[in-house]
């Protein structure tokens, strides 16, 4: 089988794959092809959308290959999923945050830092597939740990969790860098924690009047971060 039938095959399987499917698994299933090859095609898959300007794009994420509709087309695209989009309140965002920079963690770890009770923020998380339990910490009672799942790569278009932003980068993206660093580090620190003001430490997940990020396919895709 020469080269143009392996790049055929490995375009027809991303293509078909309901998830991101890995070189390696690419490699399993195309006669006579080597993780490494499979590497090359998927990146000369990329080069010749990119090249030939298509509507789709090749990405690497959660350890895999997808492709995805370009950011361009997500009005037209939305139109088709019948799936009620993803949505994500104020609340579940920061303790996602706390989980995706801090795991494996520990409830009281996340609480600690956010300040209120996350019970149910983070069982709605794990029911949605963004974090798993990661096993029990070997200290008395075995609490539970929690760290992000395959799922939130895929929805937030990282290969891998070394592609978060660090704390500095967080902090130079806020208003005001540079007229105030001390106090931008901070800032950002606390963005990047998860760090909560509600004043009586009570459950915020979905209180009347607090905003939600809006985590449409949409809206999501023009900030770049899905297509």
């Amino acid at each position: 089988m020469d080269r143009d039938q392996q790049r055929h095959i490995v375009e027809a399987l991303i293509l078909a794959a309901p998830e991101p499917v890995s070189a390696a698994r690419l490699a399993e299933i195309v006669p006579g092809l080597k993780p490494a090859r499979a590497k090359e095609l998927a990146a000369e898959l990329r080069e010749s959308y990119e090249r030939e300007d298509r509507a789709f794009e090749l990405w690497e994420v959660a350890g895999g290959y997808q492709i995805r509709t370009r950011a361009d087309y997500a009005p037209w695209v939305k139109q088709l999923q019948k799936e009620r989009a993803l949505r994500l309140s104020r609340a579940a965002l920061e303790t996602l945050a706390v989980v995706a920079y801090k795991q494996p963690v520990t409830r009281a770890e996340i609480e600690h830092i956010r300040g209120v009770d996350v019970g149910a923020v983070l069982r709605s998380l794990v029911e949605r597939k963004l974090i798993r339990i990661a096993g029990h910490r070997e200290v008395p009672g075995r609490p539970m740990l929690y760290g992000t799942g395959r799922r939130f790569l895929e929805v937030f278009g990282l290969d891998k969790l070394d592609d978060l932003p660090t704390l500095r980068e967080i902090q130079e993206l806020m208003p005001g860098h540079g007229e105030d660093a001390e106090d931008a580090a901070e800032a950002a620190d606390a963005a990047a924690l998860g760090a909560d003001e509600t004043p009586d430490g009570s459950e915020d997940e979905g209180l009347p009047g607090d905003p939600e990020p809006d985590l449409s396919a949409e809206a999501l895709a023009e900030r770049g971060e899905l297509h």
